[in-house]
């Protein structure tokens, strides 16, 4: 007991001393028969206590799922129907409490598997070989009965489902980034839960390995373009040991990380088996996309009874990485950038001026007065009041020349007037950030529609 509140009494005086003692404990537990009880007293407690003072329990409203290839396909490559209708029911649980979903499935390579070698039987050396092409084609296959599967176990819950393939090239593009995100909203807001794979025919990254790895970093990269509060990956890892499991008996599971140190990244290894592209090291990959975007990320079991409902609860399964800054605070320092970066300005009236500062609304056309520069659409630009201070800065969702054709109308006009419609905000509330008027506070708030 004198330990425990000794730790806590130092935990409160400084952050920095928070961090050397999560190293330390870490470090302890490399020796986990001799040290499990040590490793106990120390985690322990600093976890209750951070729960306290970090966004760790924060209400979650939006949640990314990924749901690994050792969860939703058999060892033959078939997909897992019994499990993932389980999976299924979990969440369109709590999809019917109120909450946002979205779904990152792998198993489209062995779900089309054995059509192509059915239709093609020298295709399965290719695939054995892993050849790149043959397994394009099976994901190709296979990702149709993927799809099938998740609309018609979805479909008994009266809940319809949306077919998203991604590839990196897409996210790394300023249009694509801003369609993705848009379509994304408006799937969420409709109540229909997206389900999302790479894109195996045009991308090969996630086929390879050697980018994302079984999905891990393209679920990471969602849920930041999503400003979701949590990303779970489920597989069949229960979560970061000290050592690999399959290889040492006595390693200890890592309840908590937040901080992912060379120590860290030393416990992870890659697959454990030839079904998955991913491991260890691509979700740890995955956790530093997410932490740094101010989203919490946890690695547990999909086999565990009601795993969905239990981690939404905040019961303490698998390995929970915990990030060191909420959301909002990751994406307005970001946004800020645009003190420097703006591209173009946009002058809006003093009506919009109190829209944007008081009530947290989108920027929408008809308060804009004036638009300077020649910016495009996903440029950060910058937003000014008639007196020329700055009042926000934000992504626009419009190139400078659409904006001059719309400034001051009506949003219902828009269609008419825009030979693309990209929607009714100029810059969307959830891409602004409020500047020196608003005492920089960000009016990041989700989501509202998106067209009229």
């Amino acid at each position: 007991m004198r330990l425990r509140a000794l730790i806590a009494r130092k935990l409160l005086r400084a952050v920095l001393r928070v961090r050397f003692y999560r190293s330390s404990a870490q470090r302890r537990c490399r020796e986990p028969a001799k040290l499990r009880k040590v490793c106990n007293l120390i985690i322990s407690p600093m976890a209750r206590l951070s729960a306290k003072t970090n966004p760790d329990k924060r209400a979650i409203r939006r949640a990314v799922f990924k749901l690994g290839t050792n969860i939703v396909t058999r060892d033959s490559g078939e997909l897992d129907i019994e499990t993932i209708s389980d999976l299924v029911g979990q969440i369109a649980g709590a999809h019917r409490s109120g909450l946002e979903l979205v779904i990152v499935s792998s198993g489209a390579v062995g779900a089309g598997m054995d059509t192509l070698i059915t239709r093609s039987p020298k295709s399965r050396g290719r695939l054995r070989r892993r050849n790149v092409t043959a397994r394009q084609a099976a994901a190709a296959i296979g990702q149709v009965d993927v799809i099938a599967l998740y609309k018609s176990e979805f479909g008994r819950y009266g809940i319809d489902v949306a077919q998203t393939l991604l590839s990196r090239s897409v996210l790394n593009q300023r249009d694509g980034y801003l369609n993705v995100r848009g379509t994304m909203e408006m799937l969420l807001e409709a109540g229909i839960v997206p389900i999302v794979n790479e894109n195996d025919v045009v991308a090969v990254e996630e086929i390879v390995g050697v980018t994302y790895g079984d999905n891990d970093r393209l679920s990471a990269m969602l849920a930041n373009v999503l400003d979701a509060d949590l990303l779970v990956l489920l597989g069949e890892m229960d979560g970061l040991h000290t050592a690999d499991p399959h290889q040492a008996p006595d390693a200890v599971l890592i309840h908590d990380v937040y901080e992912i140190t060379e120590e860290i990244r030393a416990f992870a290894g890659g697959p454990s088996d030839n079904r998955g592209s991913g491991g260890m090291r691509s979700k740890l990959a995955a956790a530093e996309v997410t932490t740094l975007s101010g989203v919490d990320m946890v690695i547990a079991d999909g086999h565990v009874e009601n795993i969905v409902g239990r981690l939404l609860d905040g019961e303490k399964i698998g390995t929970r990485f915990h990030s060191l800054v909420p959301p909002t605070e990751s994406r307005k320092r970001w946004l800020l950038t645009g003190g420097t970066e703006a591209t173009g300005a946009v002058t809006i009236d003093d009506g919009a001026v109190r829209a944007l500062t008081e009530k947290g609304v989108s920027l929408l056309p008809v308060g804009v007065t004036a638009v300077d520069g020649d910016f495009e659409r996903g440029d950060i630009i910058g937003v000014k009041s008639l007196s020329g201070k700055d009042v926000a800065w934000g992504l626009s969702n419009y190139s400078a020349a659409q904006t001059r054709l719309v400034m001051g109308k009506r949003s219902g006009e828009m269609p008419n007037i825009l030979e693309n419609y990209f929607g009714r905000e100029i810059v969307h509330r959830n891409n602004l950030v409020i500047g020196a008027i608003g005492a920089m506070e960000s009016t990041s708030e989700r989501p509202i529609p998106s067209s009229d």
